[in-house]
């Protein structure tokens, strides 16, 4: 009752909703980088909202299922096939015995879900699931390790299936180029100037980009401050280094850090900012953290409404 690896792919995790608790320690989270594409596949299920699934970067995975399964696929569109047989993002598949489940290269955006009804069989660590690789934690074997060929990851077999398809209004615009943030207190170290130019800049993400961060490249801010006592550092922080160029921190992000943020991309904006590729543009989009929490509490409505 589990997958093969026939192909592990470029970079295949596993993931949960993250390991909290331990920050403190200097353990980040982890967790999936699209949260919401995440959420919707345990919902497409009638699983856990924190029921393990894979994360799959830029395709390149190849699975064949020893056993019957329901399984959900959201996030990005990697050209999944089902034996040869193209299938789209956003849905439940049954699979059969000795079904081979294929992922290629990206179509439209750059992470994808696969959930498995019952979720992922596999133990946690620090009462976690996530794959952290940087701090050896988490995934398959509980030491931080990708998916590679020949592992067996194993789920819990059904021949019970409900074909569902998410609803178009929950389904991202992974094209859209406007992230949603919020602003920090140190936002007021910028100039005038600075402020405007943040919001007008047109930034590209660079190779240099990960599950620790997105760096991005575009027209230099320069705020007062070049670096502060170092401080804990939340989702979504933006980060400005004395080069002036954006660092976006994400789920891998280190616990504490010493440059000053300029605020922090919300948890949609950093679902968005997850699925773009290096060389994508984007601009920041400003709201209050009102405008932010009504936007979150709209998605999960959505969610509840499925369940």
């Amino acid at each position: 009752m589990a997958f093969n690896v026939i192909k592990p792919g470029i970079l295949t995790l596993v993931q949960d909703l993250g390991r909290y608790g331990y920050q403190h320690l200097g353990v980040t989270t982890g967790g999936p980088m699209d949260e919401f594409a995440f959420r919707w596949g345990n919902a497409l299920l009638d699983n856990h909202a924190n029921a393990a699934q894979l994360e799959i970067t830029f395709g390149m995975l190849t699975l064949e299922a020893q056993a019957p399964t329901s399984i959900a696929i959201t996030g990005a569109d990697l050209a999944a096939t089902l034996n040869n047989k193209a299938i789209l993002p956003w849905q439940t598949y049954a699979l059969k015995t000795g079904d081979v489940l294929t992922f290629n290269q990206p179509n439209l955006g750059l992470r994808a879900y696969l959930a498995v009804k019952g979720g992922l069989q596999i133990a946690p660590v620090l009462g976690s699931v996530s794959t952290v690789m940087r701090e050896a934690l988490g995934g398959l074997t509980g030491k931080g390790e990708k998916i590679q060929k020949g592992d067996v990851i194993p789920f819990l077999s059904t021949t019970e299936h409900q074909q569902r398809i998410t609803p178009r209004l929950a389904i991202p615009n992974y094209e859209q180029q406007n992230i949603p943030m919020v602003m920090s207190y140190q936002f007021n170290t910028l100039s005038g100037l600075d402020r405007a130019r943040l919001f007008r800049n047109e930034y590209s993400v660079t190779a240099a980009s990960d599950r620790m961060g997105y760096r991005l490249s575009g027209e230099a801010i320069n705020g007062d401050k070049k670096g502060i006592i170092s401080e804990g550092i939340a989702y979504g922080s933006i980060q400005m280094p004395n080069d002036g160029q954006p660092i976006v921190l994400l789920r891998d992000r280190q616990t504490i850090g010493g440059y000053p943020k300029m605020g922090c991309v919300t948890s949609i904006g950093g679902g968005l900012l997850a699925q773009k590729k290096p060389g994508d543009s984007l601009h920041f989009q400003c709201l209050s953290i009102g405008q932010a929490e009504q936007e979150r509490q709209r998605k999960m409505s959505l969610l509840s409404q499925l369940r």
